[in-house]
């Protein structure tokens, strides 16, 4: 199974990816306001890749609850210099976190080659037809609601099911705005529009997605659900955090997209050799 990212692709099945966070935001609830300096988050972006992030994630728009929308143009005006200063020699993909059609646009003329689109659940045809022309990688993620309103009664009948139903229904629609499955990633939108115990169904279904055939992205680093179960405010939830995503990974999700990449990369190598085939046959028993 091959994920294309304009330039770039990944071919699935492999070692789990992670997604380094980036936010250049004042409010976002975990790091609003740390990296709202261009030269900064780029230095950040820099050390995620020393870290072993695959993919970033440059967020100008905060996506918490309760936030309130942002225009266009706040946005590029957040995004781009990070974009403009890291795209010419980043040896990575660079992903843009938006739901504006007029920022994914930008974005991708300025070097991206994802867009990780919140917003997946409306249809905005400006941003197909920009997806598709672009041949730019998308990440489909669902979420009930709007980040200002997604917490206030989030209500399914059956929340893994109904996920599953919106995930075929844009892959179709997607395929028939020139789309190309290869483009997409799902992402189930763990804490957008879900309680408690609906993103713990999500989180332990995970796998019953894996007949869509499309890569499994998950984004639950120091999410407010982790502080609910096990305590702890945002920057506290990171072993919270690893244990959802080595769940997570056994069930076959392929995309990690965390605020803390060391930590997340670090669990993921000793999960991958552990999963390995014996080097030695075992002498357990054995006499001389």
């Amino acid at each position: 199974m091959l994920w294309r990212l304009g330039q770039f692709q990944f071919d699935f099945p492999r070692h789990p990816i992670v997604m380094g966070i980036l936010n250049v935001t004042p409010d976002s609830f975990s790091d609003g306001g740390l990296f709202c300096d261009p030269e900064r988050a780029v230095d950040r972006a820099w050390t995620m890749v020393e870290e072993g992030a695959e993919i970033i994630d440059l967020g100008g728009e905060s996506t918490r609850p309760g936030a309130k929308p942002i225009t266009p143009e706040e946005e590029l005006r957040r995004i781009l210099p990070v974009l403009e200063r890291l795209a010419p020699r980043f040896p990575i993909p660079i992903s843009v976190d938006t739901s504006k059609p007029e920022v994914a646009e930008s974005a991708i003329s300025a070097g991206a080659s994802l867009i990780n689109d919140v917003g997946a659940v409306t249809q905005v045809p400006r941003m197909w037809q920009t997806i598709a022309g672009a041949r730019a990688g998308y990440v489909v993620m669902h979420m009930q609601g709007t980040p200002l309103t997604m917490q206030l009664a989030p209500s399914y009948r059956d929340v893994v099911r109904e996920v599953g139903e919106f995930f075929t229904d844009r892959l179709s629609r997607l395929e028939s705005s020139g789309i190309d499955p290869s483009q997409v990633a799902l992402d189930p939108g763990i804490g957008f529009g879900k309680t408690v115990e609906q993103n713990l169904q999500l989180l332990t279904h995970l796998n019953v997605y894996s007949q869509l055939l499309r890569p499994l992205l998950i984004g639950i680093s120091r999410k407010s659900f982790l502080g609910e179960i096990a305590g702890g405010g945002p920057s506290n939830r990171l072993p919270a955090a690893l244990a959802c995503s080595l769940g997570a990974a056994d069930q076959g999700c392929s995309i990690f997209r965390t605020h803390d990449v060391r930590e997340t990369s670090q669990a993921f190598r000793m999960w991958s050799a552990m999963r390995q085939p014996a080097r030695s046959e075992s002498s357990v028993g054995q006499t001389g």
